[in-house]
């Protein structure tokens, strides 16, 4: 069908041409397609209608959502955080470590290394030279004056000193990723009232499955859209949802959109109120309700066939307490309206795409609260880019198999039963926010490890902070099918 057979087709069916009105019809409008899918759209009329601007952009809009090919999708929650409101005591924090130390053993057992471990309480009947592997919890790291490293571990039974000498090139040089209260194994030899270390080891996650789905669909994972600071970048937000939308991009950028079924956000929807000094003055939106209210009207927006898979952040109306509950429906009820919105918890599993007899992926989902006191604490991270590498901070945590092995890394809440930081479930994805920096992503042991993107350019309090390489409004899109990766930018000043 040509433009002019579209216009006669339209005067034959009773409907006028507002002035201009070809002039907004896409370049590359198939007007073929439109010919077999109009029918659906515009009846004939009985009364003359005029064909507006509004009207066509309208009909366009239905068109290409029409165009989306309907794909079986599914979203399982597998970790997912619950806990009574309870007052804690010393017997939860008790537990809670104790339960910590019991599962992260569990892992460290299964290496070889390992198969002949005791308690640390019967260290002490080990003879001088005789070959000894113990696990315990780094409860002190010193460096003495000749340069070598003396740790103090723990376990229920008692404590014992190592050293790690300096000529030890291979252990020496993870000495500077040890942080306290992690738990680590140790092979080595007894020496006078020490062991002296020959190898550590670590709980780290194993090889993955590198798993791909047969279905030609996409995840976009992104974070931190602080809706209500005056730096959110409002526009380039709507530009990404009008891409998911198809309204936005080129014809292969909209053939990607096309495939898009599942969105990550991985926390700080809004900017909160009361988060930081001084933040009242950098607000556009001063009230929380307003802000989520604001951010569901984005979202809504959104195709619903498309699931939106969200967990809090510390700039949301959440405890700053890991693992953080849902977002309150007091304050976001607007997004539990949402039908294609799931809220979930900081930390949590989500699994995906377990559809015609596929296992799916299972999604780790961290907003990434523990990141500034382990980019200013382990030497290997502070030393390779810092909060640019948020892949570096994600790899750490999988090979400590733990979301904040340190006690003051963040807040947290102790559980009887559990420590819900443990990365028990293994993922085949993590991502993480809270950073700001540019979108960075990594596969580690067949895990797709992704820092996503912000929706704020930088604030005076994060310029304070020396966060100065605020990169926002990019997105990676990861092809389920490949594992490929595309990122996606959204910035209307790329120069900013």
């Amino acid at each position: 069908m040509t433009k002019k057979e579209f216009v006669g087709w339209l005067y034959q069916n009773n409907f006028m041409i507002s002035p201009n009105l070809l002039k907004i019809i896409p370049e590359d409008f198939n007007f073929d397609d439109f010919f077999e899918t109009k029918g659906k759209f515009l009846e004939k009329q009985e009364d003359v209608l005029m064909l507006n601007e509004d009207l066509l952009k309208n009909l366009l809009k239905e068109i290409k959502r029409v165009e989306v090919q309907e794909v079986n999708t599914n979203v399982e929650i597998v970790s997912n955080y619950w806990s009574p409101s309870i007052k804690k005591e010393v017997k939860h924090f008790v537990s809670y470590f104790r339960k910590r130390y019991e599962k992260i053993k569990s892992y460290l057992l299964t290496r070889t290394e390992l198969q002949g471990v005791i308690s640390l309480s019967k260290v002490e009947r080990k003879v001088e030279k005789e070959p000894v592997a113990i696990i315990g919890v780094v409860l002190e790291k010193n460096i003495t004056k000749n340069g070598h490293v003396i740790l103090t571990l723990e376990d229920p039974t008692g404590k014992v000193k190592v050293l790690i000498h300096k000529n030890n090139k291979e252990s020496y040089a993870l000495v500077g990723d040890l942080v306290l209260d992690e738990i680590i194994g140790i092979t080595g030899v007894m020496g006078e009232n020490i062991v002296f270390a020959d190898a550590l080891i670590f709980p780290e996650v194993p090889l993955m499955e590198f798993k791909k789905c047969e279905d030609d669909v996409c995840a976009v994972f992104t974070a931190d859209f602080h809706v209500g600071s005056d730096m959110f970048v409002e526009e380039d937000l709507e530009r990404f949802i009008g891409w998911l939308n198809l309204e936005f991009g080129d014809n292969e950028q909209k053939e990607l959109a096309k495939k898009v079924k599942y969105i990550f956000v991985a926390g700080d929807l809004v900017d909160g109120v009361g988060i930081y000094p001084g933040q009242d003055k950098e607000l556009v939106i001063k009230d929380i309700v307003e802000q989520y209210d604001k951010c569901a009207e984005f979202l809504g927006r959104i195709r619903k066939d498309i699931k939106i898979i969200i967990c809090g952040g510390n700039h949301d109306a959440l405890r700053i307490a890991e693992p953080q509950p849902p977002l309150n429906p007091d304050f976001a009820g607007a997004l539990y309206k949402l039908k294609n919105v799931k809220l979930v918890t900081n930390p949590s599993i989500i699994n995906i795409h377990k559809v015609n007899g596929f296992q799916g992926f299972n999604v780790l989902m961290y907003h990434g609260y523990c990141f500034d006191y382990y980019v200013n604490n382990v030497e290997s991270i502070r030393t390779n880019g810092g909060y640019d590498r948020a892949d570096l901070l994600m790899e750490f945590l999988l090979k400590k198999r733990h979301l904040a092995p340190t006690h003051s890394s963040t807040l947290y809440m102790p559980d009887l039963d559990k420590d819900p930081l443990v990365i028990e479930s293994l993922p085949d994805f993590f991502v993480s926010g809270h950073v700001h920096h540019d979108v960075v992503v990594k596969n580690f042991k067949n895990i797709t490890l992704i820092g996503a993107g912000s929706w704020q350019k930088m604030t005076s309090f994060q310029e304070k902070l020396g966060h100065t390489n605020i990169v926002p409004a990019r997105v990676p899109v990861v092809s389920l099918k490949t594992r490929q990766v595309k990122v996606m930018d959204f910035r209307g000043d790329k120069d900013e």
